[in-house]
């Protein structure tokens, strides 16, 4: 499991710090007293099935374009989005995705990659080449989960 500390390295950039803010209360805002186990609003709004998973795959696409515009590159772009990818898919699993979802942080783990970046000094141009296309497999995943959503409503209605 990945840790759920953003790096302590603001950047020059206040909109990446502002996405390690955001990462935080997506991941790990929230506290298991005794154990330290931390979770966010991912986990949370992940157990409302199809709506937590979109509504939070909307976030972290969100974030991703923000560092796009920031100076990502395409393959840090890239690698973010198989991040989201990975989150999305697992986590639209019912019961599995959503324990997977309070151990899997993608935005922390996209926002550390981000500032590794700045760190490293290539943060020099964007990443619209990749961004696009990681988009549109984004909001085909989108309609995947729906679909899949939809059909087992229709199964589940049936059944009674």
């Amino acid at each position: 499991m990945a840790k759920a500390v953003i790096l302590d390295t603001p950047t020059k950039t206040p909109a990446i710090n502002s996405l390690a803010r955001l990462a935080k209360l997506m991941d790990a805002q929230f506290s298991i007293p005794g154990t330290g186990l931390r979770f966010g609003l991912d986990g949370i709004l992940g157990l409302i099935p199809g709506v937590g998973d979109l509504s939070t795959m909307a976030v972290s696409g969100y974030m991703i374009s923000i560092m796009a515009k920031n100076g990502a590159s395409g393959a840090l772009v890239a690698r973010m989005v198989i991040n989201v990818i990975i989150d999305a898919i697992i986590g639209a699993i019912p019961f599995v995705g959503d324990i997977f979802d309070f151990g899997w942080k993608a935005n922390t783990k996209n926002v550390r990659l981000m500032q590794e970046h700045y760190v490293e000094g290539r943060h020099r141009g964007g990443a619209w080449r990749v961004l696009l296309p990681a988009l549109l497999i984004m909001i085909l995943i989108v309609a995947g989960i729906i679909w899949v959503a939809v059909q087992l409503w229709q199964w589940v209605t049936a059944q009674f």
